[in-house]
């Protein structure tokens, strides 16, 4: 069964792609392979993707070319890039990398375990944060539905819905601190707060 996370990899040797769908078989995800950046943020524009894996050398357009690209995007300003370059070539690369926007920088040959636990937190995170903006959703649609009913409980309702805006607001703060590389150390307090939000909804309803 296709996953419906997807991570975009990008490298313009063939092998290479092959080589990281094949590390990243055991995850449940959907490698979406590509042989150029302009490929790439083509890809971008049609499908959300949990990661990005991207090669450093490439011709016409490089790596850090199309980081910049993605980075000027809202739309995918904010999918974590994990770049893959020749170990000769690590120093001055790996700088400009996390310039571009990178949240890790890996060597080939990578180490396909380290490759996969890597993968792995950036995917739990997506799902994390789609689930939780799922929730909140159609918590909003049931409070919303339940202001159409009813008379004087609208007040309140925008109290509860203002309230869980802030704690998903929160959440995503912590998310997109963790997709750039920085400590996020209230993530799993913010999370449970939400959530205590919304088990109480779901006991008194």
């Amino acid at each position: 069964m296709p996953s419906d996370t997807r991570i975009l990899a990008v490298d313009d040797r063939e092998e290479n792609l092959t080589a990281l769908a094949a590390v990243l078989d055991a995850l449940p995800v959907e490698v979406v392979p590509v042989t150029s950046g302009r490929a790439a943020l083509k890809e971008l524009l049609n499908d959300d993707f949990a990661l990005i894996l991207l090669d450093v050398v490439m011709p016409e357009m490089d790596g850090f070319e199309t980081a910049e690209h993605i980075k000027s995007r809202p739309r995918t300003r904010d999918v974590p890039i994990i770049f893959l370059t020749a170990g000769g070539e690590a120093g001055e690369q790996a700088f400009r990398g996390y310039a571009a926007g990178a949240v890790d920088y890996l060597t080939k040959p990578f180490d396909p375990w380290l490759l996969r636990a890597k993968v792995s937190v950036f995917v739990e995170l997506h799902r994390r944060n789609l689930q939780l903006k799922q929730q909140a959703r159609l918590l909003r649609q049931t409070l919303e539905a339940g202001d159409d009913e009813g008379e004087g409980g609208l007040t309140g309702c925008d109290r509860f819905l203002a309230a869980l805006d802030e704690r998903l607001a929160r959440v995503e703060e912590d998310v997109a601190r963790m997709r750039s590389g920085e400590p996020a150390d209230g993530l799993d307090a913010h999370v449970a707060d939400l959530r205590t939000a919304l088990d109480s909804l779901a006991a008194g309803s």
